[in-house]
């Protein structure tokens, strides 16, 4: 198949993954669990928000909690390199004919609002306010001692439309998924823009929905540390996923907990560099994903199925009678 090529002369610069914005039912409850179980450092809140970063983040906020009365995903945040960048995304949205809408936001800069091809909110922004890095505070380091934002998974039946999409807007293919015949498609498609293999990852299925955010956590040994700490806390069955490592994309090595609401976060070590311009993509097919032998038991039916849904906006279904068999559900791969 063709593969979408990246436009290097898209006239912007998207730098990275940088933010989430989710809704959950209970403050206190989230908080037990990003705060007191996982780690992450507290940068403002109020009686129905929580704004958190990492211990190596210097902006304002990586994860921001609002209370809701339906747990779902607000929009996922990008960030461009400039103000003037951001002028020019803002423009590249809205004459293609998607919904654009300068917004005010708390710790952040001037920030548009708007969707991609497929209908995954997102936020863009160039820059927020500046806190203290953490990475030095050896006592702030607890649970999950979370790093960084690095990544998020998308569902949707269309991988093929929003990868072209991102592909025009500067973004690589580092790895790529097919159905294991000879037909066109795209089971998953990993891009990037940070130059490690994804800052978003779409994956085929009832969409859009937010399979996952991931972060960095300091070392593997933490993965383990992590999954004793949430049974400590009372959140035992939040471990849904892993210690395990990925025999396919991306490779890592790797942990899923699901919080109070649902919500489904990934930690894990690190991954490859993927900066150079003679790093072709990684094509992979269906049957040698399902073929790659490993250690650690298969994901739970749960992984496959469940996701956070965006708030406001319908579900479409990937699974119809007329392409259920186009693609065995168990291509969802991480």
């Amino acid at each position: 198949m063709d593969l979408p090529q990246t436009n290097y002369a898209c006239g912007f610069d998207i730098t990275r993954s940088s933010h989430v914005v989710l809704t959950v039912t209970d403050i206190a409850a989230s908080r037990a669990f990003y705060v007191d179980t996982l780690g992450f450092v507290v940068t403002d809140e109020t009686s129905d928000t929580l704004w958190l970063r990492g211990l190596e983040e210097a902006c304002h906020h990586s994860i921001v909690l609002q209370k809701g009365e339906e747990a779902g995903c607000e929009r996922i945040g990008l960030r461009t390199f400039t103000e003037q960048d951001l002028e020019r995304v803002e423009y590249r949205f809205r004459s293609r004919g998607l919904p654009t809408n300068w917004v005010e936001v708390a710790g952040q800069a001037r920030t548009v609002h708007t969707e991609d091809a497929v209908g995954t909110p997102l936020e863009f922004c160039a820059s927020m306010e500046v806190q203290p890095r953490m990475i030095m505070q050896v006592a702030a380091f607890r649970g999950a001692a979370p790093q960084r934002m690095d990544h998020f998974q998308i569902y949707t039946p269309h991988v093929a439309r929003a990868t072209r999409f991102y592909a025009d807007m500067g973004f690589r293919l580092s790895e790529y998924v097919v159905p294991d015949d000879a037909s066109e498609g795209l089971v998953m498609s990993f891009l990037n823009r940070k130059g490690n293999p994804h800052d978003i990852v779409f994956a085929h299925g009832d969409g859009p929905r937010m399979h996952h955010m991931a972060f960095t956590v300091p070392e593997v040994a933490h993965l383990m540390v992590v999954a004793d700490w949430c049974a400590q806390n009372d959140f035992g069955t939040s471990v849904e996923y892993g210690p395990c490592r990925h025999f396919g994309p991306g490779h890592a090595r790797f942990l899923y907990l699901t919080d109070p609401d649902g919500h489904r976060i990934e930690l894990f070590p690190n991954h490859y560099q993927t900066m150079d311009i003679e790093d072709a993509p990684v094509r992979w097919t269906v049957e040698m994903l399902n073929g790659q032998s490993g250690w650690g038991p298969p994901p739970p039916s749960s992984w496959f199925d469940r996701a956070s849904t965006f708030v406001g906006r319908d579900v479409v279904a990937a699974y119809t009678p007329e392409n259920m068999n186009t693609w065995a559900k168990a291509s969802a791969v991480p």
